[in-house]
């Protein structure tokens, strides 16, 4: 076959969204090479600040799509020439790459200041950019001894960005800002002075309105910057973060067309005056500008791909539309912010004391929306930006929610318009998706919100559409005639956040009860595996009694009935709580001998906890007495609960930590033991922000500064990991402990059944924001009664083994027989295997009772032969609990 080589230059996030949208399309008769010089594949630029303070994976899509027997991505390969008419590209290598159509997807560099000493400052634009940022900070505190000056030059998106990065690694952060107020290019006047003051209650200091004049060395080191004023700023270290610059080189030395500021020149099909030749994202020029926002690049990657199928798709223009958060702060503008459409009004509240800055540009008859600015709450962004252009429904007043307007007003989008402006998503494809007209593989309807976004991509970019998106989800539904259910199941019509509020008010104790009161008739009130194990959790979480008592043993799941977690053999592993890692030598004694008496095979967790698996349910109990006596107790691996909270050896042995995290994490983890929730639970506390704890991939993060305690919120490993989200900043002990015990209790109460903290916080209407509110500004009034529920729990915390161990009919639960309490199950066989053992598979079983394979270890009766499924452990608990 003829294929079609199409060769992309460059591999940022336009280049991954072009070969995205050609897989997408189908790659038959293409094959498609990506060049890039970068040692990684395509990352996300917007989230580059969280490459300042952890080695996270920043890479965009799924890695797989490089996998495509058509595609091929060359990292490392720079290119340094183009030859338009052999239609080939030279790499810095000496390797030539030909095309028949050649994408330029080059982006940007950092742009940087012609002063004295440049050299000796550090620019903020890619990975490696940010980790020798990092390494540089951690550097120079060590060497001197101090928290280092850290100055950042650009007082836009970017320096904000890396300021608020540089505070973040302990440093004294400085902005020099030229213009006279912050991110005077999205900003009016009065929304970069609301900016500047809640950036300056941050603990960052502004010097506006003057540029650099020089910078000071002294024995080739950064000492200061020499302003226009005449005075000296003290610097250790000086980040440049002005603005970028098109990498055009490429078509700039093949005689190609320029922009006026740089950019090679296209059309409204991204294609440029070379017929072979197309351009997308930072190095596209069109109309005269070259933007470096990520919804007009991918827009144009898309188009290209429409064009090379034999497309029509035009680009419509920049859209400029902005909403992000700096140092915890809520910036968004969209439309004709500056107000420049003629005889347009500004309605505007400013509340400067608060730090609150909302506007609204509308059509000279107060009716149609143009444009808009929003400073310290931005949460009209999201409703209003999809209207841009459009009669509102009320006057434009009523949508500023600082000014008091109560309940902003409810507005139905047209099919037209763009809900999601990262992906170029309509109101009307998400509607089509909804009601099976979309795309999707055989145009079913999708009615789940997950689904949704992976089908039509809306919200997959920088979130904030999501809360719209479910919105326009539900109403579609409603109108289908379909109900939005939030049954927990076919027993309960109540969803699980319901069911707790209920319970709690009216102090129900036992499932008999909870399913009389509020169970569906006709479902037999018997209850089931989704609603059992809900209630379990529920009563667990308001009531101080032993789990498996009063009739409760029954509802939980196999793990929580047996208090171990139950393994493919039908053994169980048992973990010890080691409380923030740290344990003693004699203790170490006590489960190696644990392990040697049972012959259990032993595994460090990444909890740091040690498993022991392989015990049998009769020797559960013999056990956990041995590791009680010891001083141990039940680290509770088997509950939806607190599993562990991981940290660094900190500030008492480490000379990089700044504050005790071993001290805090055994705090935290002892404070919050037991403590039943709708998903496991997991902490990690990092005594600097080295964070070798990984606590921004935990439920509950804190990183140590040389002010406090940040707390991160929201993060999960797992098959859909999630970063944790900054809550607050700087926190001392009290406050830090205060906050925690809130937003615990608040998941506990609100979340879904089975959710974790990411997706929680992700399906609350304003996300993090709400939770800011309701944790720290206290805006629902319930602070006090979720601490009071908290204290509850710490207060009647009792460990469940130690609870199990003394009392004889708790006992009679861990044995393998119900009619044969002292008959073992012989079932139970395992392999030697590196020192220790593992389960014997059904093909060493029946090789061994042939007598041609290993020689299994069990328990001294002859292994027969294996079946299917295995009598024992779990049949004889329910038959028990059933009993009871």
């Amino acid at each position: 076959m003829n294929f079609q080589q199409i060769l992309v230059v460059g591999g940022g996030p336009a280049a991954h969204r072009f070969v995205e949208a050609m897989v997408s399309r189908g790659l038959d008769g293409f094959c498609v090479t990506v060049l890039t010089e970068e040692t990684w594949l395509p990352y996300d630029r917007v989230a580059l600040s969280q490459a300042l303070l952890d080695d996270v994976d920043l890479t965009l899509g799924e890695p797989t799509m490089w996998h495509h027997p058509a595609v091929t991505l060359a990292t490392g390969s720079r290119a340094v020439s183009l030859d338009r008419e052999a239609r080939t590209v030279t790499t810095e290598a000496g390797e030539v790459y030909p095309y028949d159509q050649l994408v330029l997807a080059t982006g940007s560099n950092a742009a940087r200041l012609p002063l004295p000493g440049m050299e000796s400052a550090h620019v903020y634009r890619t990975v490696d950019d940010v980790r020798t940022l990092r390494a540089e900070v951690a550097r120079l505190t060590e060497e001197y001894g101090r928290t280092i000056d850290a100055v950042v030059i650009g007082g836009g998106l970017l320096g904000l960005e890396a300021a608020g990065g540089m505070q973040s690694l302990g440093a004294n952060a400085a902005v020099i800002n030229g213009a006279p107020w912050l991110m005077n290019t999205q900003l009016d006047q009065g929304a970069g002075q609301a900016l500047d003051r809640l950036i300056t209650a941050k603990g960052l200091t502004v010097h506006g309105g003057v540029f650099p004049a020089g910078f000071v060395l002294e024995d080739g080191r950064m000492t200061g910057v020499d302003m226009a004023d005449g005075r000296r700023i003290p610097a250790d270290l000086v980040v440049v973060a002005v603005g970028v610059r098109a990498r055009d080189e490429l078509p700039r030395d093949a005689g190609m067309t320029m922009g006026q500021r740089g950019g090679v020149v296209i059309d409204d099909a991204c294609a440029t005056e070379d017929p072979s030749i197309w351009a997308i994202g930072e190095v596209a020029c069109f109309e005269g500008m070259c933007l470096g926002l990520v919804a007009p690049a991918n827009t144009m990657a898309e188009i290209v791909a429409d064009r090379l199928h034999g497309g029509t798709a035009t680009f419509p223009g920049f859209d400029t539309a902005t909403k992000l958060k700096l140092s915890g702060v809520e910036v968004a503008s969209f439309g004709d912010a500056f107000a420049k459409t003629e005889h347009s009004l500004e309605i505007v509240y400013a509340d400067p004391a608060r730090g609150l800055y909302q506007k609204l540009v509308v059509t000279d008859d107060a009716k149609t929306l143009l444009g808009g600015i929003f400073v310290g709450d931005a949460s009209p962004y999201t409703a209003l930006r999809p209207l841009l252009g459009r009669e509102l429904s009320a006057e434009p007043g009523a949508y500023l929610s600082a000014a008091g307007a109560g309940e902003a007003p409810d507005t139905e989008l047209p099919d037209d318009a763009i809900l999601c402006s990262c992906n170029n998503v309509s109101a009307g494809s998400i509607r089509d998706a909804v009601n099976g007209c979309g795309t999707c593989e055989g145009s079913a309807p999708v009615r789940e919100l997950s689904p949704l976004k992976g089908c039509t991509k809306a919200g997959t970019g920088c979130g904030s559409c999501v809360p719209m998106l479910k919105k326009l989800l539900e109403g579609e539904l409603k109108k289908s005639g379909i109900e939005v259910s939030k049954a927990l199941c076919e027993h309960f019509t109540m969803s699980r956040p319901e069911l707790f509020e209920a319970v709690r008010v009216l102090e129900l104790d036992s499932f008999e009860g909870i399913i009389e009161r509020f169970g569906v008739p006709e479902s037999g009130l018997l209850g089931c595996d989704i609603c059992k194990p809900v209630i379990g959790s529920i009563l667990a979480s308001q009531r101080a009694e032993y789990v498996l008592d009063g009739g409760r043993g029954i509802l939980q799941d196999t793990n929580d009935r047996a208090l171990a977690n139950m393994q493919k053999n039908g053994t169980y592993s048992v973990v010890p709580r080691i409380p923030g890692g740290e344990i003693t030598p004699e203790k170490l004694g006590v489960i190696a001998r644990v392990a040697q008496d049972f012959n259990l095979y032993t595994k460090i967790t990444g909890g740091q906890r040690i498993d022991l698996f392989g015990a049998r349910l009769e020797e559960l109990p013999e056990i956990w007495k041995i590791l009680v006596e010891a001083g141990f107790e039940s680290g509770q691996a088997y509950g939806k609960s607190l599993r562990t909270v991981k940290s660094c050896v900190g500030s008492t042995w480490c000379r990089f930590g700044v504050q005790d995290s071993v001290a805090m994490a055994i705090n935290l983890e002892l404070r919050y033991r037991g403590l039943r929730s709708p998903h496991k639970l997991k902490f990690g506390v990092s005594g600097c922000a080295r964070e070798c704890a990984e606590a921004r991939g935990k439920d509950v993060g804190i990183i140590a500064t040389s002010d406090g305690w940040n707390l991160y919120v929201g993060g999960n490993g797992g098959a859909t990991p999630a970063h944790a989200q900054l809550l607050a900043k700087d926190l001392d002990d009290d406050t830090l402990i205060r906050y925690i015990d809130r937003y615990l209790m608040y998941y506990i109460r609100t979340a879904d059944r089975l959710q974790r903290t990411a997706a929680w916080q992700a399906e609350l209407d304003g996300g993090l924001k709400h939770v800011e509110d309701v944790i720290i500004h206290d805006s629902l009034g319930i602070a006090d009664d979720l601490e009071t529920a908290m204290a509850r729990h710490i207060d009647n915390y009792e460990d469940e083994w130690a609870a199990t161990l003394k009392d004889p009919e708790r006992l009679r639960r861990f044995r393998s027989f119900v009619n044969a309490p002292h008959e073992k199950d012989d079932w139970i066989a395992n392999v030697p295997e590196r020192g220790q053992i593992r389960p014997a598979t059904d093909e060493e079983r029946a090789a061994a009772q042939a007598g041609t394979g290993p020689v299994l270890l069990g328990a001294g009766i002859p292994v027969r032969a294996a079946l299917p499924q295995r009598p024992g452990s779990l049949e004889a608990m329910e038959t028990l609990e059933a009993a009871e």
